[in-house]
This record gives C-alpha cells, sequence and structure tokens, in this order.
C-alpha cells in the first residue's frame, strides 16, 4: 500500500510539475508576441508612379510597359491588380520587375533533380549553388560527383551551405569537394570561433538557389536529400528511403533578365559573409529573350526592416478580388497575416488554404493548427494534403499572380531566415499554378469547423504548448 501511494504522488508531483511547465511556456511565448514589433510596411498605394519592367537591355519605356501589362493582364478577371498590387509592391521592393523570361514549373523531387543534373551537365563557366541541407546520402554524393567533374573541367563551383541546415553532414564530404577546387562558405557558423561577423546564431540561409552560367536558375523549396528523391504519386516512389513518406514540393526553372537579380543576391551574400574573394568569371552574360514571362526575384533577409517577401504576399492579398490559393508546408502565421486574410474573406474573397496533415517539425505543424478555429469561422476553407509531407511554398492571387520559394508562412521565415521568391505574373503561369493546386486539393482532404471543434483535448493541448514557442519555430 505504501508503495502504490508513494507511486500515486510522484505522478501526481509529474502532473502538477508538467502543468506548471506549460503556463511557464504560455506566458513565455505571450510575452515574446506582445513585443513583437510591426514588421511591414504602410502599404497605401503610392500615386504618381507607374510600373516599368526591364527587358535584356536595361529599363522599358513607360509606354513599353504598359502595353506588355495589358496583355499580361488580357483574359484575367478585372481584378484591378496589375494597377493597385503592382504600385504597392513596386514600393516596398527595389527589385525590378523583368520581362523576357521563361519559368518552367517543377513538381517533386526526380523532375527537379533531374533538370539540375542537366544544366550542371551543360554547364561552361561557373555554377553557383545556395542551400539550407546538403546530405550526405544517394542525392548529396549524385550532386557532389557532378559538381567535381564540372570543376575538374574548369568550370568554377562556388557553394554556400547553411551551419545549420548542414549540421549532420560529415566534414570529409565538404572536405572531398574543397579537395577539388570547389569554394565552399558556410553561412553564419554554428561554432562563434569561426564565424567572419558578428555572432547570429539564430539567423539561417533557408534559400534554395542554383545558378548555371548566369543564363539559368533553381529555386523553390528543395534541398539536397534523399528523402525527396520520391514523388508525391506513385511514380517514383520507390526511389525514397525505404518506409519513409514521400515529399511533396515545388520548383522554378528560370532563364532570362531574371536570372540576373538571382545573380546578385547570391554574390551579395557571399559578400555579407565575408567569403574569400571568387575568381573571376563571366558572371554577367548580355541577358537574351527567353519567354514571354514577366518575374521578379525577391531575396529578404533579418538584417532588413521587413521581410520583402512577407510584405509582398500581404501587399497581394490586400489587394486579391476574387481568390486566393496557399499551399504552404510550415503554417503559423502572425496577428498581421491572420487580419489579411480574414479581411480578404469578410469581402467576398475565396479563399483556401492547402497545409500539411503529416509533418517533419511537429510543433510548428501543431501552432499552426491552433488558428484553425478562427479562419473556418471566418469563412476560410482550408485541406490537408494526404499521404506526403507537404513542403511546397506557394501562392495563388486571382489566378494572375503568382509565388514559389523557400518562404514558409510562420515566424522564422519572417522574422529569422534568409529566404528566396520568384513572383510571376500573368493568366498563362497562373493557369500552370491553378492547374498544381488543383490536383493537390483533389488528394486533400476538407477539414470542417463542425469536425475541427470535436477534435481531442490531446490535440488542443499540443496547440496550446506549440503556439507558445511560434516566435521561435
Amino acid at each position: 500500500m505504501a508503495a502504490m501511494q508513494s507511486r500515486m504522488l510522484r505522478r501526481h508531483r509529474w502532473a502538477l510539475g508538467f502543468v506548471a511547465l506549460l503556463l511557464l511556456l504560455v506566458l513565455l511565448g505571450l510575452a515574446l508576441r506582445s513585443r513583437l514589433p510591426t514588421i511591414v510596411p504602410d502599404l497605401a498605394i503610392p500615386h504618381g508612379k507607374g510600373v516599368q519592367l526591364e527587358g535584356p537591355r536595361g529599363p522599358l519605356t513607360a509606354a513599353q510597359s504598359k502595353a506588355i501589362l495589358k496583355g499580361v493582364e488580357g483574359g484575367s478577371p478585372k481584378t484591378g491588380i496589375f494597377e493597385r498590387h503592382l504600385a504597392r509592391e513596386e514600393a516596398i521592393t527595389d527589385s525590378p520587375l523583368t520581362t523576357g523570361n521563361q519559368v518552367l514549373l517543377l513538381q517533386d523531387g526526380p523532375a527537379t533533380y533531374q533538370a539540375m543534373l542537366a544544366a550542371i551537365l551543360a554547364a561552361r563557366d561557373h555554377i553557383h549553388m545556395e542551400t539550407y541541407i546538403l546530405d550526405d546520402d544517394d542525392v548529396g554524393r549524385r550532386f557532389a560527383d557532378a559538381l567535381i567533374a564540372k570543376q575538374r573541367q574548369g568550370v568554377q563551383v562556388n557553394l554556400i551551405r547553411d551551419s545549420f541546415g548542414t549540421i549532420g553532414t560529415p566534414k570529409a564530404f565538404f572536405q572531398r569537394l574543397t579537395d577539388s577546387g570547389i569554394r565552399i562558405l558556410e553561412f553564419n557558423p554554428m561554432n562563434p570561433a569561426k564565424t567572419r561577423k558578428e555572432w547570429e546564431l539564430n539567423q539561417r540561409d533557408h534559400r534554395k538557389l542554383l545558378i548555371v552560367d548566369g543564363r539559368v536558375a533553381f529555386l523553390g523549396g528543395i534541398n539536397f536529400s534523399s528523402v525527396y528523391s520520391g514523388g508525391s504519386s506513385s511514380q517514383g516512389m520507390s526511389a525514397r528511403p525505404a518506409g519513409s513518406p514521400s515529399w511533396r514540393d515545388t520548383d522554378l526553372q528560370l532563364q532570362g533578365p531574371v536570372v540576373a537579380e538571382l545573380q546578385k543576391l547570391f554574390l551579395a551574400t557571399w559578400a555579407a559573409q565575408k567569403g574569400e574573394p571568387l575568381a573571376p568569371k563571366h558572371f554577367f552574360p548580355q541577358p537574351e529573350i527567353a519567354g514571354r514571362q514577366l518575374v521578379r526575384a525577391i531575396g529578404s533577409s533579418p538584417d532588413e526592416p521587413y521581410s520583402l517577401i512577407y510584405a509582398t504576399l500581404l501587399s497581394a492579398i490586400n489587394s486579391a478580388e476574387t481568390s486566393v490559393h496557399l499551399t504552404n508546408a510550415y503554417f503559423a502565421p502572425d496577428p498581421q497575416l491572420l487580419a489579411a486574410l480574414k479581411a480578404a474573406a469578410a469581402r467576398g474573397v475565396d479563399e483556401t488554404l492547402i497545409l500539411p496533415s503529416n509533418t517533419d517539425f511537429w510543433l510548428v505543424f501543431h501552432a499552426g493548427r491552433g488558428y484553425y478555429e478562427q479562419l473556418l469561422r471566418a469563412g476560410i476553407k482550408i485541406y490537408e494534403r494526404r499521404d506526403v509531407i507537404l513542403h511546397s511554398k506557394t501562392a495563388l492571387i486571382d489566378g494572375v499572380w503568382a509565388t514559389v520559394g523557400s518562404t514558409n508562412l510562420d515566424w522564422r521565415s519572417f522574422l529569422h531566415n534568409h529566404e528566396l521568391n520568384a513572383v510571376v505574373l500573368g493568366v498563362e503561369f497562373g493557369h500552370q499554378v491553378q492547374a498544381m493546386f488543383d490536383k493537390d486539393l483533389a488528394a486533400s482532404d476538407a477539414v470542417t469547423l463542425e469536425r475541427w471543434q470535436s477534435r481531442p483535448w490531446s490535440l488542443r493541448l499540443k496547440e496550446r504548448l506549440a503556439r507558445a514557442w511560434e516566435y521561435w519555430l
């Protein structure tokens, strides 16, 4: 009897201790959120300034820009997005809106890796790669072999890898690359003794970028790891590690004047991290007309007053008149994004979110689910993607404003990470993104308000715990 009473007492103390810890975490999280600054600029529409495009030979005239924008808008709903959203976007970012680009939408790892390796094989001058994760596995070694082979052919390879994201990759893996002549820059080293500037543990390089010869570029959500080697359909699933879920991701292959803007971002990161001087190469070849897509490259950094990508997305949602379709891997919105989504729903905009049903990071997963009820009550439709780990980060507004990149809809992406997105304007690309969205929607389950309100208490507890830490997630 005494032993049983002792065990019960220990369990009671453990339960009280857990509750106390949970309350402390919640209070800490609330305190952090209350001190958060407004990270988005005034989104009032500027007057008297038209949108100016840049082509292969520099800025276009106002008349040329107006004609191209009119052609891109042709056939789309009368949303006013080109009159209102573009004016806001021009005021937010100094990255030019470029014309004459070709944009190829890539879905899942197999298609993206195949296109990347083909571009690397064709490289003649230089290769620039920037990534968060580069694993020492089948995929990582395949890319390492391809990069080493090009380096030995005289193609200079320069690689930026995030210190935290590659923390599990053996030093020998990178030493082999370095020994071949590849220049490697460790972004914001975890070891303070290796830092080349002020040590900032929390800032991470979450960008995914590959540039070949300054003419073709790839960006999106994909890292270099075997977990992405299986597609989100039955074809290609056997390529991923045995027993692991497939990953659903989205990337872009770009050619045209926008590649020069991406090149500038890569070189700026190298310089800001005080990388060793790069061997002179033909980083900026004469741009050529590769297609007819309008594209803006946007890089964001915590060194800036606010996230340019986040501010641009908010301006697009605030300008929306017909639809907002978001697909995102990690959804833990801040008050400003919540307000923008609710305001759009209140004015009759059709809003649909596709979010994960399975995840590799449960804290963000449950933090985001803590917002479901208020979003559903506002009239926003929520779906969860079945049978995969959703890793895509895409948005489509009014069918004509689309973005694909590395940015998640969480506090880490908005406040702490270096991120990279491309904004593509026009009906043609919008149709492609809509078709992809519809395909994901068909493979997703609807979350209804009635179903959500009946979820078990264990899920509610996880949501409370996760919400306390969402600032740092």
